[in-house]
C-alpha cells in the first residue's frame, strides 16, 4: 500500500511552522524535506524520521524499522497529532543532518 495524498499533505500541515516543507513523490512514496533538506520519508501513510544520535533524548519511545525493504532502520513516529512533539523532533534532526550537496548541473546530450 503506498502513501495517500491526504497522508502527506496532513504531515505537511503538522510541520509547516518549521519553515518551508516539501514533500515530494520518490519511487512511489514520499519524501519530506525542510528548507531543501530530507528529514523523513513516508512509506505506506507511516512517518520514518531520519537516525540521529541528537534527536534520541527527545523521542517519548524509540520505534526502529527500515521503510522499505532492503532500507537502513529509521525512527518510526506514531505520535503525528502532537503538532508541538512532532515539530521539536523535526527540528532537532535537521539541526543535526549535514546540508545537503549543492547540485552539479547536467551536461547537455544535444548536438551540435
Amino acid at each position: 500500500m503506498a502513501t495517500d495524498l491526504d497522508f502527506a499533505r496532513y504531515v505537511q500541515d503538522q510541520l509547516s511552522d518549521l519553515g518551508k516543507i516539501d514533500v515530494n513523490k520518490m519511487f512511489g512514496e514520499y519524501g519530506v524535506y525542510l528548507d531543501g533538506k530530507i528529514i523523513a520519508l513516508l512509506c505506506d501513510n507511516v512517518f520514518y524520521l531520519k537516525r540521529t544520535t541528537e534527536v534520541v533524548p527527545y523521542l517519548r519511545e524509540i520505534l526502529e524499522a527500515p521503510p522499505y525493504q532492503g532500507g537502513k532502520p529509521t525512527f518510526v513516529i506514531e505520535q503525528l497529532d502532537d503538532r508541538e512533539y512532532l515539530q521539536e523532533i523535526v527540528k532537532v534532526t535537521y539541526d543535526a543532518l549535514p546540508q545537503p550537496k549543492p547540485k552539479t548541473p547536467r551536461k547537455s546530450k544535444r548536438k551540435t
